[in-house]
């Protein structure tokens, strides 16, 4: 962790990270949410899908031009906190974001893990790649780790995090499946209230127009970011971007991917409804839910952190199981850390190995205790 800070600290002398060398704000990833929210605080959330309209927006934000465009791709809820921190000037509201959604996600890690959580978390190799992205990793992780680890103990607050986990959609794909295989009936049904609620406010608070403009833009920005090559298939760090990186068609890539999904869904569903211990479940799903996305970036990775945490946390109650699950640990650390300095899918193989790491630790607890079907 203090590393991390030595890093930002020296990048920032050097006009790198938060501003440039004339002073003036870097524009990374976070001008698309303050962008998108200042056009919402206008009157004008609709436009925030419109690329050229957003793209102007996020040159004012910032206040001069740049090269490239950061695309507004989330559905309208998300437009509320977008707006809450454009209220804000630029600098201010993301610090506010990076602050409050690292909290929040600091908070996630420490109720699975407990205070040995706080440093974990804050070491966490993907979160320095968050902050200098200025994305909303430690949001989404913040959210599947509140569903997770509060799913024994508050299944009704479990649902209402994975209700607000639909900002991104995409990384709620397993969980029906799973909470439906394992009857967790109360959780179910507050996600899907908490859901429909959000989706209702959004429509009230900015507009018919904003969904209709959601989903005229939706597939036009998925055709130029996937379909027609917009995205650097080394960055992106899905199963899908391996083919494509590796000279793979688009249908072979969707394919590939939607065997890899399909595999995970029906093998998730199994192992929760045996009799494993929950933090091998945990750990699994949370992995699960990066490798199940076609759509997946670095800062998205954070949510990895959830689930070494829920394997530390069965592992520092067991023991380890040898210096093997100690050094692919280790492995899948380093390699999230050098991803600045290599252009390959190191994000996609510490996730692979933190799946394997799981799937070792649910045969060897089967061995020992039998995991008949409820």
């Amino acid at each position: 962790m203090l590393g991390y800070l030595i890093v930002l600290g020296g990048t920032y002398l050097q006009g790198h990270f938060w501003t440039d060398p004339q002073g003036r704000p870097i524009a990374n990833d976070f001008v698309n949410l303050y962008a998108a929210g200042r056009l919402a605080l206008d009157g004008h959330a609709a436009s925030a899908y419109d690329w050229s309209l957003h793209r102007a927006a996020e040159v004012g934000a910032v206040g001069y031009d740049f090269d490239g465009y950061y695309g507004w791709h989330y559905p309208p809820p998300a437009l509320f906190f977008a707006a809450a921190l454009a209220a804000l000037p630029y600098l201010s509201a993301a610090l506010v974001w990076l602050v409050a959604t690292l909290g929040a996600y600091v908070a996630a890690i420490a109720g699975i893990l407990g205070r040995t959580g706080i440093l974990f978390a804050l070491g966490f190799p993907a979160a320095i790649w968050n902050v200098t992205a200025g994305q909303n990793g430690f949001l989404t992780a913040a959210l599947i780790g509140g569903t997770l680890g509060l799913l024994q103990r508050r299944p009704l607050l479990a649902g209402i995090c994975l209700g607000l986990l639909t900002y991104k959609p995409q990384f709620g794909l397993l969980f029906p499946f799973v909470l439906i295989a394992d009857r967790q009936w109360l959780t179910v049904a507050a996600a899907a209230i908490t859901a429909i609620a959000l989706a209702a406010l959004s429509w009230l608070a900015f507009g018919a127009a904003t969904w209709d403009a959601f989903a005229h833009w939706a597939p036009l920005s998925s055709h130029a970011l996937i379909e027609e090559g917009a995205l650097d298939w080394d960055r992106v760090q899905s199963v899908f971007a391996f083919v494509r990186a590796h000279g793979g068609s688009e249908a072979l890539a969707w394919t590939v991917q939607a065997v890899v999904t399909l595999g995970l869904a029906v093998g998730l569903v199994l192992l929760w409804r045996s009799r494993v211990p929950f933090e091998l479940k945990a750990a699994a799903l949370a992995a699960g839910t990066l490798l199940a996305s076609p759509y997946l970036f670095m800062y998205d990775v954070v949510v990895l952190a959830v689930a070494v945490a829920f394997l530390l946390r069965f592992a520092l109650e067991h023991d380890f199981l040898d210096k093997i699950e100690i050094a692919a640990l280790t492995a899948g650390g380093v390699l999230i850390l050098v991803y600045p300095y290599v252009k390959t899918h190191v994000g996609l193989a510490a996730i692979v190995i933190v799946m394997v790491l799981a799937a070792r630790r649910v045969r060897t607890a089967r061995r020992l205790r039998p995991a008949p079907l409820r």
